[in-house]
């Protein structure tokens, strides 16, 4: 038996191949399904199931490309409704691949369908248990996303299911079983996952927060719901394309991978509700862009911070990329739903610069030049999370998260310069490119971060706890 974790560090995401005599099961497969199909042809195994633990939020899966290109079976846990066809499994229900055997165990709580796969061997030992997004690494699934679907399904409910799906179905297996998550850090799915992507029953529930044999249900919900933030807003599109289908991935590979001209890219980005996004590495963007462009990096979490931040998954896009990295570039758009890219620009931004189209720029300056401009009246807007504020920071700065910059952009100072920062100068870039589309110019982007402030003699606030205080 063969069982491998493939591990998508961009979106935090893990699927799960297995293969046993033959026959191969994935888990939670991602929209670009070849990688799947390939493993199995050199295992010379035919897939037989496409299982998944519930509709996802953060990410449209392959199971229909993959069903339709492989013939495996899709499967989901008890009171899933999708809009095609799948085999809906009963609580305990069994399957065969190989030698193996796969029980679904319904776990309600991060959503009402959510199921975890048991894996038991051929001479009946339990291997491993795939937990979706029911139990992490250091975490547990957050309980909140169901209820922008229906409302009755509120957070506290959902909190309560899955207090119980993990006392009465996963806390009693064997310690020395492995579990698989889904996920691992950095997924907007939970709140604290560890980095690690894989560990032992038994000693998540020695170091797992919300496995403590002593919790109560009312203390689980209180540190389950505290310090959650709201998800992203693009989640429950993707959970509708998840249940409801969407268009095949070489479909919209095919009508987006399209080269245009300066030119025909200039007259296309004038047409209206279309955003011209920009991949480059933030250092280019910031010497020369598109006016009014968006810039995400593809070298960071690209399409997290593009379904946090564009929001509508049929939002139109024209793409500026890096050479090379087209298909790469609109397959990743299209893990977080978002399939109508109108095309890119051919020959990139020299091309434009050689058409005698207008570029603008983002005054950016180094840590040391920012320690020798700081002054007390200066302000500071730090883009980072709250947690990494709280831990650090620049004495005055103004905590605005980038992933509320479109509800908070007003706070932004409009008169004055002010520097803007995040942790490395990815994020800050992504922040000062939002701004500057909403009129907002008054930018003076510091590069590296807070990681290159440290290193100068900027004075910078640690974070007390309260309670120690004295």
């Amino acid at each position: 038996m063969k069982i491998e974790q493939i591990y998508t560090g961009c979106i935090a995401q893990a699927a799960y191949y297995m293969e046993s005599n033959g026959e191969a099961a994935i888990f939670d497969p991602l929209r670009e399904v070849q990688p799947y199909l390939d493993k199995a042809a050199k295992d010379n195994a035919k897939i037989k199931y496409i299982f998944e633990t519930h509709f996802h939020a953060d990410f449209v899966s392959g199971h229909l490309d993959l069903a339709q290109k492989s013939g495996g079976k899709i499967v989901y846990g008890p009171t899933a409704e999708p809009a095609f066809e799948a085999i809906i499994a009963q609580d305990n229900q069994e399957f065969k691949v190989g030698l193996y055997t796969i029980k679904a165990i319904h776990t309600p709580g991060h959503t009402l369908e959510s199921t975890c796969y048991l894996l038991t061997d051929e001479n009946g030992k339990q291997h491993g248990i795939i937990t979706g997004d029911t139990l992490f690494i250091g975490d547990v699934g957050r309980p909140d996303l169901a209820q922008a679907l229906t409302e009755e399904l509120t957070q506290e409910k959902l909190a309560s299911y899955l207090f119980d799906s993990l006392r009465n179905k996963i806390m009693p297996l064997s310690d020395d079983l492995i579990v698989y998550p889904s996920h691992g850090a950095g997924s907007a799915c939970g709140k604290n996952m560890s980095k690690e992507t894989t560990d032992t029953l038994g000693n998540q529930k020695r170091t797992n927060y919300a496995l403590r044999a002593d919790m109560t249900k009312e203390e689980f919900t209180k540190e389950l719901l505290d310090g959650l933030g709201l998800p992203p807003a693009y989640f429950p599109q993707n959970v509708l394309l998840n249940i409801k289908g969407y268009e095949s991935l070489d479909n919209i590979i095919q009508k987006s991978n399209i080269g245009l001209s300066p030119n025909e890219f200039e007259t296309v980005a004038n047409q209206g509700d279309v955003v011209v996004l920009d991949v480059r590495h933030e250092n280019d963007f910031v010497k020369s862009h598109i006016p009014n462009s968006i810039f995400i990096g593809i070298q960071g979490n690209f399409a997290p911070w593009v379904g946090a931040l564009l929001r509508d998954v049929n939002q139109k896009l024209l793409l500026v990329i890096p050479a090379g990295r087209e298909e790469e570039t609109i397959t990743r758009l299209s893990r977080v739903g978002f399939d109508h890219v109108l095309g890119y620009l051919n020959g990139g931004i020299d091309a434009w610069i050689e058409a005698g189209y207008e570029t603008d720029s983002i005054q950016s300056i180094t840590p040391e030049e920012f320690a020798k401009q700081l002054t007390p009246e200066s302000t500071v807007v730090d883009a980072r999370k709250p947690g990494e504020f709280e831990a650090e920071h620049v004495e005055n700065a103004l905590n605005i998260p980038l992933d509320t910059v479109n509800e908070n952009f007003q706070s932004v100072p409009k008169s004055n310069d002010f520097f803007l920062h995040c942790a490395g100068g990815y994020r800050s870039v992504i922040m000062a490119s939002i701004l500057k589309s909403r009129g907002i110019h008054n930018i003076i982007n510091v590069e590296k971060g807070m990681n290159g402030i440290k290193q100068t003699s900027v004075s910078c606030t640690q974070f007390v706890c309260p309670s120690t205080k004295k």
